[in-house]
Order: structure tokens, then C-alpha cells, then sequence
């Protein structure tokens, strides 16, 4: 009966495009269950010999100014991003998922850090992504459209909204699979931890396959043959980025031989003092084909397809494609930079190709870094990650990370002059600009 009456209202909220106190609370309840469920997790975590790693501390210096520019562009497309999700959290499937993740608690799997990561307010959430879809839609406008397709209160298109929400579900799908953990004979002795791995494991598997077929039954149900191929390559490119270069057991990714042995290519040592641009090093240009599969492609090709949808011509939609993949490798560059901006903190696994770690390597060839990160060939967990943050923060890598975010950052804002001036499209500068500040 409950679960009826809470279908019946998230229908209702749909047609109304309106979030009641009551509906808000319900979502804060989540949150607040899900942080205590965590936080269960994180002090019982020595038991496991599994360690999640893809954690990445957070800055709450900086959050008021992303959170501002957030929320003022929110209102611009008529609601929060967090609406997109509320039709399959409040589901039946959805709501027996999060059943089952209450047995996970004290397990450790990566399952429970990524649903936090989720239901958490920041810029690390990937909610983000379904409101910038909305807002390079509303920027751009519509050509030629049926007026029963139009919302005119936002002005956007119904079809536009539903193509924002099936980036924010292929993304989440792809993270949850992500958890997966890749259970090796003798990995796990004791029963109990084995079991609840295994447990975990069919948890993210059905899950991230439902969400992702969900998403697919929305695209379908727009009836455009060349928007389903463009999102469908978006798909390809996420599965191909997990099967990018070297990785350990748990598939996890660690940089590419040529930087981890003392001979490198010879235009690796490219002088990269006081340019505008960076120069495509082999470090630089095995970290964007990592980041644009991984990321660049789907916000990229999102936004293409929302200006197809509103019947732009190709020109337009390839200047959008542009946009989407700068904003997100701008994006990933200002993420690679949060572990090394803040005191470390102790037990801290952060991300072995992020741009820092890649530019130091390439340009300092340190003895001690390399021989600690090669530690990893079977695990990242048997790398010292105290000593690989002390080498880094102080080499070249964070400058060179910073220069490549401005520089990502640039390109983005450029691409948005096409677009005539509007709300729209001053929100997505105060995004890009938010993102610079951090």
C-alpha cells in the first residue's frame, strides 16, 4: 500500500514538475540513512581485506560557491537536478535494492561508498550532468517543434528531459557496475567476508543493469534512430575506458609503462613553461583518451543530442558535442586536483592516472615514485599513498593540472559564445567559472 501511494505521488510530481515538503523530506530521509549505513561501513572497515579505490576526499571550503551556482541554475530549467532521479527511487525495484544494501553494512564493498556518493549534494554528484544537459537546451532553444512537445514554463522540450535523465542514469549504471569487485581464488578465507562480496556483487550487477535498461527503454521511446546510435556510443566508450591501459586485480588503473620505467618517448620532455596551451605529450594524450571515454564522450554526445532533438543543424550540434567534453575534462581535471588541494588524510586512495600523478612522472622520473607505484601491479592498496602525495604535491603536476583545467575551462567558455546570450547560458559560465575557484 505504501509503496503504491508513494508511486501514485511521484506520478503526480511529474506532472506538476514540483517537490512538496513531504517528498523532500523523504529524500533527506535517504540521504541521512544512507550516510549513517556508511559510516557503519567505514568503522568496521579493518575487518575486510577489501579497499574501495575510488575515494576522493571532499573540499567543504569551496562547496558554497558551486552549490550557489547549482542551485541559481536550477531555477532556470524549472527544477532540481535531484527531480530526474525520483521516479526509480521511489520504485519498487529501487526501494528492494536499498533493502538488500542494509546487509552489506560492516562488508566494506565499494557498493555502499558509491550509493553516498549518489545521494550526496556536491560537485562530485553526477546529477549535474542531467541540468547541464537542460540548460546548453535551453541556451541553444528549438527550431520547428510540435508545440504539445514544448514545456513552455522551462523552455525546454519534454523530449530534452528525458535525454538529461537517461545521461544521469547511463552514468549512475556505469559507476555502480564499477563497484564490482573481482572476487580471485583465496582472495577472501573467511565465509562470512566471501559471502558478503558475492552478495554485494549481485546487488551492483542488478542494479547498474537496471537503471541501465531503464535508460535504454527511455531512448527507444523518443523514436530518433540517430539520437538511440549517438548515445549508444556513449555507452561503448564508457565500457571501453574500463579496458584502457594497465590495470591491477580489481581492475583499477595505473599508469602506462612508458611512465613508470626510466625511457620514455623523446616528446615527453617537452618544455611545458608559461604556455597558453599544453603541449600533447604522451602523458597528456593517454589522460584525455582516458577521460574523454570515460566522461567526455557521454556529456558530449548528450549534448549534441539535445540540440538534434530541438532540430539545430549539424554545425550547432557539433559545437555542443564540443562543449560537453571540455566542461567534463575541465571537470575531471579540477576532480584529479581535490586529493593533493587539502591535508591528507590518513588510509586515502586516490586516482593513480589522475593528472597530477601522470604530469610528475612524465616530467620528474623519480626513482622513489616509480618504484612505489609499480608496488601495484597486483593491488593499489600495497602502495604507500602517503609518500606517493608528498612527491607529488610537491612536483610540477599540480601547476601543469592547473594550467590544463583553465585551458579545458577556455575552451568551454569559447564554445559558449555561439550561443546568444540568455539565462541559460550565463548559468553555465557561472558553472565553468565555479569549478575554476575550487
Amino acid at each position: 500500500m505504501a509503496s503504491k501511494l508513494l508511486r501514485s505521488t511521484s506520478k503526480s510530481l511529474l506532472a506538476r514538475q514540483s517537490l512538496p515538503p513531504c517528498i523532500l523530506a523523504h529524500q533527506s530521509a535517504l540521504c541521512r540513512s544512507s550516510s549513517s549505513a556508511v559510516s557503519t561501513t567505514t568503522e568496521s572497515s579493518s575487518a575486510a581485506k577489501f579497499t574501495p579505490t575510488h575515494t576522493v576526499p571532499s573540499s567543504n571550503t569551496n562547496r558554497p560557491d558551486w552549490n550557489r551556482a547549482v542551485s541559481e541554475a536550477e531555477k532556470i530549467v524549472g527544477y532540481p537536478t535531484s527531480f530526474l532521479s525520483l521516479r526509480w527511487l521511489l520504485s519498487d525495484e529501487i526501494a528492494n535494492v536499498a533493502l538488500h544494501l542494509r546487509k552489506l553494512v560492516g562488508s566494506n564493498h565499494p557498493l555502499l561508498k558509491t550509493a553516498k556518493s549518489l545521494l550526496y549534494n556536491g560537485r562530485n554528484n553526477m546529477q549535474a550532468w542531467g541540468l547541464i544537459v537542460l540548460l546548453i537546451s535551453k541556451a541553444a532553444g528549438h527550431l520547428n517543434v510540435d508545440e504539445m512537445e514544448e514545456d513552455k514554463a522551462a523552455g525546454v522540450l519534454h523530449s530534452q528531459r528525458a535525454l538529461a535523465e537517461v545521461t544521469e542514469m547511463i552514468r549512475t549504471s556505469h559507476l555502480v557496475h564499477k563497484g564490482i569487485v573481482n572476487i580471485t581464488p583465496g582472495l577472501y578465507s573467511e565465509p562470512v567476508v566471501l559471502n558478503d562480496m558475492t552478495f554485494g556483487n549481485k546487488i551492483a550487477l542488478l542494479s547498474g543493469d537496471y537503471l541501465l535498461s531503464n535508460s535504454c527503454s527511455e531512448l527507444a521511446a523518443l523514436r530518433n534512430q540517430h539520437l538511440v546510435e549517438l548515445m549508444s556510443g556513449a555507452v561503448r566508450d564508457l565500457t571501453e575506458s574500463e579496458f584502457l591501459g594497465r590495470r591491477d586485480l580489481q581492475n583499477n588503473p595505473l599508469p602506462p609503462q612508458f611512465l613508470t620505467t626510466k625511457t620514455s618517448p623523446d616528446d615527453s620532455n617537452q618544455i611545458m613553461e608559461s604556455l597558453d596551451e599544453l603541449p600533447m605529450t604522451p602523458a597528456l594524450a593517454d589522460w584525455t583518451t582516458r577521460n574523454v571515454l570515460s566522461a567526455g564522450s557521454l556529456l558530449g554526445k548528450s549534448c549534441k543530442g539535445t540540440l538534434k532533438l530541438a532540430g539545430q543543424d549539424a554545425e550547432l550540434q557539433e559545437q555542443g558535442y564540443q562543449f560537453g567534453k571540455h566542461l567534463a575534462l575541465a571537470w575531471q581535471a579540477c576532480l584529479d586536483l581535490e586529493p593533493f588541494t587539502s591535508n591528507y588524510a590518513p588510509g586515502t586512495i586516490f586516482n593513480l592516472t589522475s593528472a597530477p600523478v601522470m604530469f610528475h612522472l612524465e616530467q620528474e622520473k623519480s626513482d622513489e615514485l616509480l618504484n612505489e607505484i609499480n608496488k601495484g601491479t597486483e593491488s593499489v592498496t600495497n602502495i604507500d599513498y602517503k609518500k606517493v602525495y608528498n612527491i607529488v604535491s610537491k612536483g610540477p603536476g599540480m601547476r601543469l593540472t592547473k594550467q590544463l583545467q583553465k585551458q579545458h575551462s577556455q575552451q568551454a567558455m569559447k564554445v559558449l559564445q555561439v550561443f546568444k546570450e540568455s539565462d541559460a547560458r550565463t548559468a553555465l559560465s557561472n558553472i565553468i567559472v565555479a569549478m575554476g575557484s575550487i
